[in-house]
């Protein structure tokens, strides 16, 4: 088990006003994101949990969409919906994000897919999860470094949150609650830690090899700094 690394409360703070805000003439503006989503449900429907947990004046500037695209396609679209939109009512973006898992994609397309977004001189920030998004739940209730498929992660966050909640959880694709449902019985700050642990077990750029992995935390916490006034 990992051990809990506490950071002052303080710091953080401090660190995510600096990053959220930059200065314009004297006033603080908000940043714009756009998150374009690999799955048209599951992951569409967790940050948009989150973005209405945000303060109301925050909540406009972040677009989130599901395309149902796959890796280096998606790259490809979220190019041209941040092409397509930016500018419009004055908006640009400062933080393009596309969301896909590994599935059972090619190693070489998915490895392109990360490598050509954060490649390209106006970024595209890959929140990718090997093998899928699911494994951002799971870590809010454990923590987990061997190599698992996407059929595993069902039984044992079904597990986990019946023996939380005292009853019966039934885990489903789609649900649009579980943003809720691991606030109340998982840990967010222990999953973005567990998630930075399993990202420093590996050290090459072979992405569809490290397994389990996720970047998903990295949005995560760029969205929370947004809650920081």
């Amino acid at each position: 088990m990992a051990r809990k690394i506490k950071i002052d409360n303080s710091v953080l703070k401090k660190f995510a006003r600096e990053e959220q805000k930059r200065q314009v003439g004297g006033l603080a503006i908000r940043k714009y994101f756009l998150i374009v989503c690999e799955g048209e449900k599951t992951e569409p429907n967790y940050f948009k949990a989150i973005k209405n947990t945000l303060p109301r004046g925050v909540m406009e500037f972040i677009d989130i969409q599901g395309e149902g695209k796959n890796t280096l396609t998606l790259i490809e679209e979220t190019v041209k919906i941040r092409e397509r939109q930016n500018g419009l009512n004055g908006k640009y973006y400062d933080q393009t994000w596309a969301v896909f898992d590994r599935d059972s994609f090619p190693d070489q397309n998915f490895n392109n897919a990360i490598n050509k977004g954060e490649g390209l001189k106006n970024r595209v920030n890959c929140a990718w999860t090997n093998e899928a998004f699911e494994l951002w739940y799971l870590l809010h209730l454990e923590y987990v470094n061997v190599s698992m498929s996407r059929e595993d992660y069902k039984p044992r966050i079904e597990s986990w949150l019946s023996q939380k909640s005292g009853k019966s959880f039934t885990y489903a694709k789609n649900r649009p609650d579980m943003y809720s449902i691991l606030h109340e019985f998982g840990n967010e700050e222990q999953a973005i830690l567990w998630a930075e642990q399993l990202e420093g077990i590996y050290e090459d750029y072979e992405f569809a090899k490290h397994n389990p992995c996720t970047k998903v935390h990295k949005l995560v916490f760029e969205l929370n700094k947004l809650k920081i006034g």
